[in-house]
């Protein structure tokens, strides 16, 4: 890709594809072709080669959805969904992430044109982000990868090392025992709605984890993935309320638009609050909120995890664990698709471990097993 990214604007309404294309303009996006429907994206795609589509979910003849799959399947090409606030797009835009969308924007309701123009440095921020993205790269990666892969995975040194075992399936010996009440907390933006699934289904129900997730998402799509992780992770999985408490087993996801504070730690039940206080890295909510605030309050075994996304966020986060005494992992450049944050945690020294998307989970668990 050149200096300048070239991007295809795919909307139905004439006046979205003007706004948007005037604001990539201005922000030295190079639109090189817009679409009215999802045939006329792939289309497209197809005759100018982009670096970037901006993919709207619904629109006649073909959606976002379809389209994102025929591009993925013929020509693979980054794709962001710009998504309208509803719970019906919501379920329609993780699909189209499934189908290999890196990343959603949401569109802005109401007097469109103003809300848009205020969005203004967010969106070129995150079309430049997405633009460069090898979308043939980090799945591919990730899943040629094995467990395993001789990453240097210490152990935790933070209490004592009673806790849960599992058996092996044959209903031999014990195979694996952990701490008691262990406490991650991953943070991701960019690219990170699918790899935080993929973390999440892997950690087994037996290590009795304690689980924050602070994904960048705007309000009104973390309930929706908190829904999506519930039913595919044997962890119970729901969005974050204010005053909310968990226990083993059970994970938050920050809701949009709020910081999610560790207010409160004993006998392994862990609270949270919620605040408006304002962004901080930029973003709300911010991983470093959480991290950090965990590291003060946790006092039994934690671990810290920055997985893919732009930008710094969670760098601050890890030094705090790291220096409470906790583990911290971080997602390696091969499987991101964008190594922004996993490169800042990393460039503070106080990383343990980096691996692969398919090792994040062994890493959290190797942390947290008795030796």
């Amino acid at each position: 890709m050149g200096s300048t990214p070239r991007a295809v604007v795919a909307d139905d309404s004439h006046f979205m594809r003007s706004v948007i294309s005037d604001i990539l303009e201005e922000g030295g996006i190079d639109v090189v072709a817009v679409a009215k429907n999802g045939q006329e994206a792939v289309d497209a795609v197809a005759e100018t080669d982009p670096d970037v589509v901006t993919m709207d979910v619904e629109m006649p003849k073909m959606n976002g959805i379809e389209a994102t799959d025929r591009i993925m399947s013929t020509r693979p090409t980054p794709i962001l969904m710009l998504s309208a606030h509803t719970d019906e797009n919501a379920d329609v835009t993780f699909q189209a992430l499934e189908k290999g969308a890196v990343d959603f924007f949401r569109k802005p309701g109401g007097e469109v044109s103003m809300e848009m123009s205020r969005m203004q440095d967010q969106l070129v921020d995150i079309v430049e982000s997405v633009a460069a993205v090898d979308p043939t790269d980090s799945s591919d990666v990730a899943s040629a990868r094995t467990a395993g892969s001789g990453v240097d995975l210490g152990g935790v040194g933070t209490s004592e090392t009673t806790g849960a075992e599992t058996t092996d399936p044959a209903g031999g010996a014990a195979a694996t025992e952990y701490v008691d009440d262990p406490t991650v907390v991953i943070g991701s933006s960019t690219g990170g709605p699918t790899v935080v699934e993929q973390v999440l289904s892997d950690l087994p129900l037996a290590a009795d984890l304690r689980v924050l997730v602070v994904q960048h998402m705007p309000s009104g799509f973390t309930d929706r993935f908190a829904e999506r992780l519930d039913a595919r992770s044997e962890y119970s999985v729901r969005e974050a309320e204010d005053g909310d408490r968990i226990g083993g087993g059970e994970a938050l996801i920050a809701a949009g638009d709020y910081h999610m504070e560790v207010t409160g730690y004993r006998r392994g039940r862990l609270r949270v609050g919620l605040t408006q206080d304002p962004p901080v890295n930029n973003v709300r909510p911010a991983v470093d909120v959480t991290m950090e605030t965990a590291a003060e309050r946790v006092t039994d075994p934690l671990a810290g995890v920055i997985l893919t996304g732009m930008g710094e966020d969670g760098a601050r986060g890890v030094r705090a664990i790291h220096e409470a005494g906790g583990y911290t992992v971080a997602q390696d450049e091969a499987t991101s698709a964008v190594f922004g944050m996993p490169k800042r945690a990393i460039e503070t020294g106080c990383v343990d471990g980096v691996a692969p998307v398919n090792d994040v989970a062994a890493a959290i668990l190797d942390a947290f097993e008795v030796t």
